[in-house]
């Protein structure tokens, strides 16, 4: 039944750049239960496989999932992901961002933008743990550089 719910979805997104559906809906569907329908879209449709899911719960709730290619650079990026770890330095991130820069992955802006919120005296009023709050920012923002929206 899992593979026929991917299948099913899937031929919408061979058309369209994303789906929009009601998980309630595609389950009397296929008459199913709705947890089935969780199942398929958290194992099938991860950014892993190329999609993004956004979802919103409630009466009027939906699940839209969205097509997303990889980035060439994505291994690099993974990399870098793995260079950041738990903790970097203000220093480090700062060249990591004028890396990217300079390998033209963001614009200057961008990287503007990005350090300017993994800036020192940002992260401190914040957290007392700094360097693994910068940590955490940087691979969020490096993860989303994998994906092309």
């Amino acid at each position: 039944m899992t593979d026929i719910i991917e299948a099913y979805l899937k031929e919408f997104l061979k058309h369209q750049e994303h789906v929009e559906i009601k998980r309630s809906d595609i389950a009397e569907h296929f008459d199913c239960v709705p947890s089935q329908i969780n199942y398929v879209i958290k194992t099938r449709f991860t950014q892993e496989h190329g999609y993004l899911v956004e979802s919103k719960r409630g009466g009027g709730g939906y699940i839209r999932i969205l097509k997303i290619e990889l980035a060439d650079e994505a291994a690099l990026i993974d990399q870098l992901i793995e260079l950041v770890g738990d903790k970097i330095s203000q220093r480090n991130g700062i060249h990591m961002i004028e890396n990217l820069i300079g390998k033209g992955l963001i614009t200057n802006r961008e990287g503007t933008l990005i350090l300017s919120v993994i800036e020192k005296s940002v992260l401190h009023q914040i957290s007392e743990q700094e360097q693994a709050a910068r940590a955490q920012l940087l691979k969020t923002f490096l993860q989303q550089l994998k994906y092309s929206y």
